[in-house]
Parts: structure tokens; C-alpha cells; sequence
């Protein structure tokens, strides 16, 4: 496609579209991907309007550089979108922003790239890193974690109810041969383990691996309080999730600021409370269109939400 971007992120239109942007506004891309989304934010904005492009793929920074270095108005930064409120401040804008974009977990360019060892659909090393010049490799963390803690990440982050099985049957293998690549982990878990019908059995693991590693719900629920203060009054932000304990962080956090909390029988009286976010409409999903096209934007679900006006109590 034009311009090098040939990646169509799901509910893109949809996310655009409720972001209400303006010409002249200041708008962020806390993951970047592959430039779909930093894309449709730039056309959206005049020559007065800047965009700040936020990923922590080193690769995903390359591609913003080659292909929105050149545009004065785009500001591109390597780093997690959980650095949002340092990075804004020190441009200036904390407090001033019009509009935020996160399509939170993996891209589909990560998944398809065999050497980032996110999917067992081609065989790669284990790494699952979103960003490969830090942390250690999922590869790393399999051979060496016992099998207690493997089993209860696999079980409450890959909601996988054959987890204790699976540690074991992983701590099994590796005791023979150490755990080096996609395939290997893969045949492992379809060892003891069968799959729902149209889902691999290794499915949920992998997921549960990555998500540990790239500690994405830690970084997740701390940064949600966070990003409404970034907001100009006025200002929105729009959140893509593919899994439920995403969605469900999200929702809390924006409940939390958006409605007083519930009564209690220990404090009668309830306390004052000024809501900070307005949520605009129900969550968003994917047409059956877009599914045909992309079985991922079955599970995609997006929320928007609006920074009041005035400071909270």
C-alpha cells in the first residue's frame, strides 16, 4: 500500500472516528505497530496538528523513521507507552493532549515474524520480547522457572484451565533437552493437552507466556490513572483490547473515575465525588466483515473515554 504502511488495524475507522480530532490538535500513538493508526491520526490533523508516535519495538521505531521522520509535525519516541507522562512533560504537552490511541498486546507483523517467537505457526526462537534490547527471553524464563509459577501464570494469564498439566508436562521436557524454539514448546503442550475445535492447544500458553514477559497487565493497570491527567480537558482517549483481563482493567480504571463508587453498610454517608472522565458510548466490536478479513478483530474491543472538565476533588 501507499506510504509503506501495508497493515490495516482493526476498528481503525471506528477509533478514529470517536477520537472527534481536530485540525490543529495534539494527538499520541502509544503503539505504534506498523504506522496504521499513526497514518489515519495524521491525516485527520492540518499543518498545524502533531502527532507523537510511541513504541517499545525497536523494530516498529525503524519503520516510524523511515517512514514519519520526515514529517515535521510527527515526534517519534522508543519507549513504553507507561513512559507517557514523563515524556510528555518534558515536550511540554502534559495536560494538553487531544486525543490517545493504544491498541494494546501483539501486532499482527510481530505474530508473522518467525524470529520473534510469538506464534508456533512457524518455527522461531523463544523469545516473545516486544522489545528486544531488554528483559530476558521467554526461552530464558521456561528453562529456568519452577514449575509452581509456571503453572500459575499459564492459568491467570492465558485463562488456560489445563495449566498445572502443561508446567508440568513443560518442566518434563525441559529436564531432557532444553526449551529453544516455537515448535518444540508447541508439540510439548499438544503433548497432554487437546485444543477447543479451530484453536490450537498451545494457544492460551503462548498468550500467558507473552503476556508475563512483556509484563503487559502490570504495565497496563499502572498507567490508566495516568493517562487521563495527560488529557486537555476536553480530550479523549480510545483503548483497543483482544483480551478480556485487558478490557477488564480498563473498564475498572474508567469506572473508577467516572462513577462514584458504590455504597457501603461501613460508610453510610458517601463521600463527595467529582468524576474526572465522561465514557462516551458502549464498546465498540468488530462487523463480521472485518472478521472474515482478520480472525484477530473477533476478540477486539474498544472503549473511549473524555477528560471532563475542571480537576477532580
Amino acid at each position: 500500500m501507499a506510504n509503506g504502511i501495508d497493515h490495516v488495524p482493526v476498528l481503525l475507522d471506528e477509533a478514529i472516528s470517536a477520537l472527534a480530532i481536530s485540525a490543529s490538535d495534539h494527538l499520541i500513538d502509544g503503539t505504534y505497530g506498523r504506522g496504521g493508526h499513526a497514518r489515519a491520526l495524521l491525516n485527520s490533523l492540518g499543518p498545524d496538528g502533531k502527532l507523537l508516535v510511541v513504541d517499545q519495538d525497536p523494530e516498529a521505531i525503524a519503520h516510524a523513521n523511515v517512514h514519519f521522520g520526515d514529517d515535521p509535525r510527527v515526534t517519534i519516541k522508543h519507549a513504553n507507552f507507561s513512559d507517557l507522562v514523563f515524556i510528555t512533560r518534558e515536550m511540554g504537552w502534559f495536560g494538553r493532549v487531544d486525543g490517545i490511541l493504544l491498541d494494546l498486546g501483539v501486532s499482527s507483523p510481530q505474530l508473522d515474524q518467525p524470529a520473534r517467537g510469538f506464534s508456533f505457526m512457524s518455527k522461531g526462537p523463544l523469545d516473545m520480547r516486544m522489545d528486544t534490547t531488554t528483559g530476558i527471553s521467554a526461552g530464558e524464563w521456561l528453562n529456568d522457572v519452577d514449575q509452581a509459577t509456571l503453572a500459575a501464570v499459564i492459568k491467570d494469564y492465558g485463562e488456560e484451565r489445563h495449566a498445572k498439566r502443561i508446567a508440568q508436562a513443560i518442566v518434563k521436557a525441559r529436564a531432557e533437552k532444553p526449551l529453544e524454539d516455537t515448535h518444540q514448546l508447541a508439540s510439548v503442550i499438544a503433548g497432554v493437552v487437546r485444543g477447543r475445535p479451530g484453536h490450537h492447544p498451545a494457544t492460551r500458553t503462548f498468550q500467558a507466556i507473552r503476556i508475563f514477559i512483556n509484563r503487559e497487565l502490570d504495565v497496563l493497570s499502572a498507567v490508566l490513572d495516568q493517562l487521563t491527567d495527560i488529557l486537555a480537558p476536553g480530550g479523549r482517549m480510545a483503548v483497543i483490547s483482544f483480551h478480556s483481563l485487558e478490557d477488564r482493567l480498563v473498564k475498572q480504571a474508567w469506572n473508577r473515575q467516572a462513577k462514584p463508587p458504590a455504597a457501603s453498610r461501613r460508610e453510610p454517608l458517601p463521600k463527595p465525588f467529582k468524576p474526572k472522565l465522561k465514557l462516551i458510548g458502549k464498546p465498540v466490536t468488530a462487523d463480521e466483515q472485518a472478521c472474515r478479513e482478520n480472525p484477530r478483530a473477533r476478540s477486539a474491543r474498544l472503549r473511549v473515554a473524555e477528560r471532563l472538565y475542571g480537576k477532580a476533588a
